[in-house]
């Protein structure tokens, strides 16, 4: 801008406090450079998972850099799932508290926006005096009268160095904070549903299975009861098949506290006490493992996960911090001016003769402070670094969780296949025991064995099953949710100063 001389004090004025109110100190903000990673794991893992020929054994594949959609949940194809969803994030007091501290961010940006524009307030006195005018030579003559005092007050502090501007960055940056956390909310209260109730569909089946096989080894009680009564078997044999039973009898109370502290975990989910949760089980056989599984790139990880959000909003606030520290040790220029009127009556008030006003201008500069000035800017830089530092930390631990899913997605298909051949493999040799048992050319420990072996078997092909789904789960909240595509946000809490893409 080439130089314009002036005569006129005001525009003097006028210019020099345009190219003062230009001026902000301190460093600016730069969002940090995405990881140039091509991949989340050391080795390349493969485009599909191994399938196996049971309930959610269906192979899934890696799609690369497709996006998720908002309601990630529905992928599962239950309405069921849905519903808990949905249920939860309407009714539960985090979110509600979420969001009242997301508003409450706002509201304090918009306050501290006020600082930019002048002061205005509007003053009104009526005072009623008497004065002695003996001091004047009257005698002991007074007179009383009335002073009635009317008018304006002006205050304008000239961000001269950004102070107030870096103040609102800051707190412009915190509620973007507040912004991504309700989000980070939002998904792990949803991942957490999910998973509770597929973990509650899972241990239901494990009861059922258990009780199968209870029954299954009931009847083994009972025959070998009856042979022993002919002399075909000996005691040892009876007590060995009914303290096998027992101890499968046992598992029962254990999986039965799981899955009712599940269902209390549920209904504090969705809002609610336990006591008013009545929703019914998930049938775990029911449930559709998604075919195609979104991965994002590794590039685009930091713009989709909340915390990494969340934690680039802290250390946007901590470098607007160092602004505002620098500013305060600069001049603080500060307008003032008042109009008014005033007189003895009304009708003097409102006479050009009772016109008052004022106008002035102050400069104050920092000289001693004690040090507090420096070490509060040195305090700010050091704060800058641990955001930084965490922020690094951050965005590491997402790499890790995406990392950790997807291994999990890949070898818990495989562990799967393993489940179910070794489930195979052992009802098999069941069979095979208690046939030659029964035609006397077996040992009666050797059904005993293969009725262990099948037990243990048909339960983990049951955690097998359920697995695959959390790590499913896993995945989707490792990547960020796809909070950005969600329909359902209410309008108050879904745009906060530019945050959002």
């Amino acid at each position: 801008m080439p130089f314009v001389a002036t005569r006129s004090p005001a525009a003097r004025a006028a210019f020099l406090a345009a190219l003062l109110s230009g001026c902000t100190v301190g460093p600016d903000f730069h969002v940090p450079t995405a990881p140039a990673s091509t991949r989340f794991t050391e080795a390349k893992l493969p485009d599909r998972t191994v399938a196996s020929a049971t309930p959610g054994g269906d192979a899934q594949r890696l799609a690369v850099d497709r996006d998720i959609p908002g309601a990630w949940w529905d992928l599962f194809h239950s309405p069921e799932i849905t519903d808990l969803v949905v249920q939860a994030l309407k009714a539960n007091p985090d979110v509600a508290a979420a969001q009242a501290t997301l508003l409450e961010a706002r509201e304090t940006v918009r306050a501290e926006q006020g600082a930019l524009l002048p002061q205005v307030s509007a003053s009104a006195e009526v005072q009623r005096d008497r004065e002695s005018l003996a001091g004047f030579g009257f005698g002991s003559t007074s007179t009383t009268y009335s002073l009635d005092t009317t008018g304006l007050n002006v205050s304008y502090t000239l961000d001269a160095f950004g102070g107030i501007r870096r103040q609102i960055e800051q707190l412009n940056a915190q509620a973007a904070y507040q912004r991504f956390q309700l989000e980070a909310t939002d998904l792990t209260l949803a991942a957490n549903v999910v998973i509770a109730a597929i973990t509650e569909a899972s241990l239901q089946a494990q009861i059922d299975t258990t009780g199968d096989i209870i029954r299954s080894d009931t009847d083994a009680l009972n025959l070998t009861k009856q042979r022993f009564a002919l002399g075909g078997v000996s005691q040892v044999d009876v007590l060995q098949q009914q303290s096998l039973l027992d101890t499968q009898v046992a598992t029962i109370p254990g999986l039965r506290k799981q899955l009712q502290q599940t269902r209390n975990q549920l209904a504090v989910y969705l809002g609610g006490r336990p006591d008013q949760y009545g929703k019914p089980t998930l049938d775990l056989a029911t449930l559709t493992l998604p075919a195609d599984l979104p991965v994002s790139l590794p590039s685009k990880l930091v713009e989709q996960r909340p915390d990494i959000r969340a934690f680039g909003a802290l250390l946007h606030s901590a470098t607007a911090a160092v602004g505002v520290a620098t500013a305060n040790m600069l001049p603080q220029i500060t307008l003032t001016g008042s109009y008014g009127r005033e007189g003895t009556d009304l009708s003097n008030t409102f006479s050009p003769a009772g016109i008052v006003w004022t106008i002035a201008a102050s400069v104050t500069q920092p000289i001693f402070e004690g040090g507090t000035l420096s070490a509060r800017k040195r305090a700010a830089k050091a704060a800058l670094d641990v955001a930084a530092a965490q922020y690094s930390s951050t965005v590491n631990t997402a790499f890790q969780n995406v990392a950790n899913a997807l291994v999990a997605i890949e070898r818990d298909a495989e562990t799967l296949q393993a489940a179910l051949a070794a489930e195979k493999t052992a009802a098999s040799s069941l069979a095979v025991a208690r046939s030659q048992y029964a035609a006397g050319g077996g040992t009666y420990l050797n059904v005993l064995t293969a009725e262990q072996t099948d037990f243990s078997t048909r339960l983990n092909l049951v955690t097998a099953r359920a697995a695959r789904f959390t790590d499913t789960v896993a995945l989707f909240q490792a990547l960020g949710g796809g909070w950005w595509n969600r329909t359902d946000v209410d309008p108050k809490v879904a745009h906060c100063c530019g945050v959002l893409p």
